[in-house]
């Protein structure tokens, strides 16, 4: 007698990826914090505007009235939107990272490059020291994650199988 193939209905095996090493979950849990920090950036921005006035004031006297408006209202809406796409970013690498997509280690040191960069730049223009100290901090935070990232177990568990 011959009996068919066995259909239990399970489909093809799946490899499953292994639980996320330590350095990936402290790492995630530093972008956490860099969302947090970068949207409490944002308060203190839009609570510190006059203190802005004052550091586009000091950094130009020669300044008219309106010029002074139109430059401190254009620093507050990068910085915004700075703040609210870098919460974002935030969130999203800190998932990413954690289901190991490689592709989201790789933009997660891009954007640490940029913001490294945006760092420096934010020593030539005016600025209160409260906003220049969060982004010190929230620099501080990216660079823990990049190192964590790139750890040699962070790349056994990004290279795993079972990812597309």
């Amino acid at each position: 007698m011959i009996h068919p193939y066995p259909s239990g209905g399970q489909g093809p095996f799946e490899p499953q990826r292994p639980e996320p090493p330590s350095a990936i979950l402290t790492a995630v849990k530093f972008m956490y914090a860099g969302a947090v920090l970068s949207a409490l950036s944002l308060i203190a921005t839009v609570l510190s505007t006059s203190k802005l006035r004052a550091a586009i004031r000091r950094s130009d006297p020669t300044l008219s009235a309106s010029g002074l408006h139109t430059a401190q209202t254009a620093a507050v809406t990068i910085a915004v939107l700075v703040a609210v796409v870098g919460t974002g970013l935030w969130i999203s690498m800190a998932r990413e990272n954690r289901a190991g997509k490689n592709w989201a280690r790789i933009t997660a040191s891009v954007i640490f490059g940029l913001d490294t960069a945006a760092v420096v730049a934010d020593f030539t223009r005016p600025d209160p020291l409260l906003n220049r100290l969060f982004s010190v901090v929230i620099w501080l935070i990216g660079l823990t994650v990049i190192v964590l990232l790139w750890r040699r177990e962070s790349s056994v568990y990004y290279s795993a199988d079972g990812v597309p």
